[in-house]
């Protein structure tokens, strides 16, 4: 059987809890069934970690990522990145610390389109101080478009063990949603999730839900009219193009257990109405998938946590869940050649 790559694990912001998180997460390597994972951090940053939280984590500098897989099992590898001359101060994000971050997202991607990764999975990052270091971009996911290459439109997925989430429309002001669904966005992240849900989930005919913006889905036009004008035409566009999509659906019944049951992923306008449910169902363990990149990235679906960060209390699980479903995407990859 060929062996996987290992994960490229980022630092995301050093004074956050990203390395606390990897720290634990290699303890729980076992108990989780992880894929070995490499951390991409200057080696002092990780050494302050294990001394102020005082984790029995052994850890081991590696020169290259191919060392992982001897490493892991004894200690947590780390490929050592060019540091720079400031101090990492745990609930402190500073830009003097804004080139690790960026290096370690650059080279994990790196080491991916090179195969030497099977994925990328990245810690929080703290985009105030990377915007005050001269960051241009809105954030991870962007910034991880521009590395992907021109033409790449990156789709983010919420995911746990219950329900995928796809929001049509991000970080956008709720007045702004109805200007910026249109038929066409609807359709390239249908393809895009779809495509996705074949390739990494292993869902040869995915079915794909897609929300109602308006209250009880407009209620054939008497709560607004974007559900007949916008969504109805767009789905039977997509229908049309041979994919399995239901919809427009009323958002207040379609997360429940048994209507769940009927769909893969769900599809909605707007940002809080698909990152609610998938919270409320599993807020710990939700993971951040970035569909229609080459590579595979996940990363928890939290933030840095500065306020409790260096004090060996945050919770490793959604990590842990990012490791274990870039992990399964890999090997659904490599089981079919994609």
């Amino acid at each position: 059987m060929t062996k996987i790559a290992p994960i490229a694990l980022t630092i995301g912001e050093p004074g956050g809890i990203g390395p606390e998180l990897a720290l634990k997460a290699w303890l729980r390597r076992t108990e989780d069934a992880l894929l070995p994972f490499c951390l991409l951090a200057p080696m002092r940053i990780i050494e302050q970690t294990v001394k102020q939280t005082g984790f029995n984590v052994p850890v081991v500098c590696v020169s290259d990522i191919s060392e992982t897989h001897d490493v892991f099992a004894n200690a947590l590898p780390v490929l050592d990145l060019d540091d720079v001359d400031a101090p990492i101060i745990s609930g402190t994000a500073s830009p003097a610390t804004a080139q690790i971050v960026i290096d370690s997202i650059t080279h994990a991607v790196t080491l991916t389109n090179e195969n030497a990764a099977s994925a990328v999975v990245t810690n929080p990052i703290q985009k105030s101080a990377l915007y005050a270091a001269g960051f241009k971009h809105p954030g991870h996911t962007e910034f991880l478009a521009e590395l992907a290459g021109p033409g790449t439109i990156p789709v983010m997925m919420l995911a746990n063990s219950k329900l995928r989430v796809v929001p049509l429309t991000i970080h956008i002001a709720l007045s702004e949603v109805p200007k910026q669904l249109t038929s066409t966005l609807i359709g390239q992240l249908c393809h895009i999730t779809a495509d996705a849900m074949k390739r990494d989930f292993g869902v040869a005919n995915p079915r794909i839900a897609i929300a109602g913006i308006n209250p009880h889905a407009g209620e054939d036009g008497t709560i607004g009219l974007e559900e007949q004008t916008i969504m109805i035409p767009a789905i039977k566009k997509l229908r049309d193009e041979g994919l399995n999509v239901i919809g427009p659906m009323p958002a207040d019944t379609m997360f429940h257990d048994e209507a769940r049951a009927e769909y893969d992923v769900a599809l909605c306008p707007y940002h809080d109405q698909a990152l609610i449910p998938v919270k409320t169902l599993d807020f710990h363990g939700g993971v951040n998938v970035t569909l229609g990149l080459p590579f595979i990235r996940t990363s928890p679906d939290h933030g840095t946590a500065l306020n409790i960060a260096g004090k060996g209390i945050a919770r490793p699980d959604s990590l842990i869940g990012a490791l274990k479903m870039a992990s399964d995407m890999a090997h659904k990859r490599l089981s079919t050649g994609a």
